[in-house]
C-alpha cells in the first residue's frame, strides 16, 4: 500500500463513510457503515468505531483525521445543528474527543468538498472557488486563494435557504413551497433533485424521477420545459451568488451534476440573468465525485487546515 498520508470521515444521514488516503490523496481503502439515527450513544459509537478502523488499518494510532460533517458546528461553543443526524443540540467535538482520547476536527462537508475541488480538482488555480452541492438539498462552500475563510457561526454557504425571487416564480406560475427549516420559497425546494422531482410532479409528468427526466429532455417536450424550468431557477440562485461571492469558477457536485450539459445549462440560465456585461464565473463538474469532501477533510486535517 503506498504511503497513508491521512484519513477522513464524510459523515451523513444515511452512512459514516471512512477513507484513507495516499500522498496524491488518492484513496488507498474505504468502509461505510450505516448511520444509526434512533440515538446519540448508538451513533457515537458507530463514528469512534470507523475511526479506529481508520487507525488500525493504517497503522498509526495519531494518523491525522478529520470529520466532514452535513451540519453546522458552532465555533463558539461547540454545539452541533443537523437535520439528518442525531447530534443537534450536543457538543460533539467535546464527547468524540472523550471517546477517542484525542481531538478531532469537523468541518462542513461543503466546505470540505470546496477545499477538495480548490486542491487538485475542478477549481485547482482559481482565486476563488465555490462549492455546490445539488443533491437531496443544497449547500455550498466557499474558498478563497486555497484557504477557507473565517466563519463566525459556523455556517457554510447557506444558499440552499436564501429565498427563490418572487420575479422567477412569477415568471413560471410555480407555488410558494414551504422548506423543511421552517421559511417558504427556500431555493433548495426547487433547485436541488426534490426540487426537480417537485416542478416535474407540478407540471403533470408521469415519471418525474429527476434522472429520468433529465435523461427524456432532449426528445420529450414536457421534460425539456420542466428542465427549462429548473435550469432557469438555478439560475437564479446562481446570479445571487455572483452577486455576493463574485467566484471565479463554480464547482458543481452532488446527484445533479450527472446531468448531461449541465454546465453549459447553466452557463446559459445564468447568462440571461447576469447584471448588465459582467464576465460569468466558469461553470464545472467536480473532479472527485461523491469522495471529494472526504478528500478534502482529509487534505486539510493533514495540513492542519482544520
Amino acid at each position: 500500500m503506498a504511503a497513508l498520508i491521512s484519513g477522513a470521515i464524510d459523515l451523513g444521514g444515511t452512512k459514516i463513510e471512512a477513507r484513507l488516503f495516499d500522498h496524491a490523496a488518492n484513496t488507498q481503502d474505504m468502509r461505510r457503515v450505516p448511520t444509526p439515527r434512533d440515538n446519540f450513544d448508538s451513533f457515537l459509537a458507530a463514528l469512534v468505531g470507523q475511526i479506529r478502523w481508520l487507525e488500525q488499518v493504517a497503522g498509526d494510532p495519531s494518523l491525522p483525521v478529520a470529520i466532514s460533517i452535513a451540519g453546522l458546528i458552532d465555533p463558539r461553543t461547540g454545539i452541533a445543528t443537523a437535520s439528518n443526524i442525531p447530534v443537534s443540540g450536543r457538543n460533539l467535538s467535546r464527547e468524540l474527543g472523550e471517546a477517542l482520547g484525542r481531538d478531532l476536527p469537523l468541518i462542513n462537508d461543503c466546505m470540505a468538498f470546496a477545499y477538495s475541488e480548490a486542491h487538485g480538482g475542478a477549481g485547482e488555480g482559481a482565486a476563488t472557488v465555490l462549492g455546490l452541492i445539488l443533491g437531496t438539498g443544497v449547500g455550498a462552500g466557499f474558498v478563497i486563494r486555497g484557504d477557507l475563510p473565517p466563519r463566525h457561526a459556523g455556517l457554510a454557504v447557506e444558499i440552499g435557504h436564501l429565498g427563490m425571487p418572487a420575479r422567477a416564480l412569477a415568471r413560471h406560475g410555480l407555488p410558494i413551497w414551504p422548506c423543511g427549516c421552517g421559511r417558504d420559497a427556500c431555493n433548495e425546494n426547487y433547485t436541488s433533485g426534490t426540487g426537480l422531482r417537485r416542478i416535474a410532479e407540478w407540471a403533470g409528468l408521469s415519471d418525474p424521477d429527476p434522472v429520468h427526466v433529465a435523461g427524456r429532455a432532449a426528445t420529450d417536450p414536457e421534460a425539456a420545459r420542466v428542465m427549462e424550468i429548473w435550469a432557469d431557477l438555478t439560475g437564479e440562485m446562481l446570479y445571487s451568488a455572483q452577486l455576493m461571492l463574485d467566484p471565479q469558477v463554480i464547482v458543481v457536485g452532488g446527484g445533479l451534476s450527472n446531468i448531461p450539459g449541465l454546465p453549459e445549462r447553466l452557463t446559459g440560465a445564468l447568462k440571461r440573468l447576469r447584471l448588465g456585461q459582467v464576465s460569468l464565473p466558469d461553470i464545472r463538474i467536480a473532479a472527485h465525485g461523491d469522495s471529494s469532501g472526504a478528500r478534502g477533510a482529509a487534505l486539510m486535517a493533514k495540513a492542519g487546515k482544520a
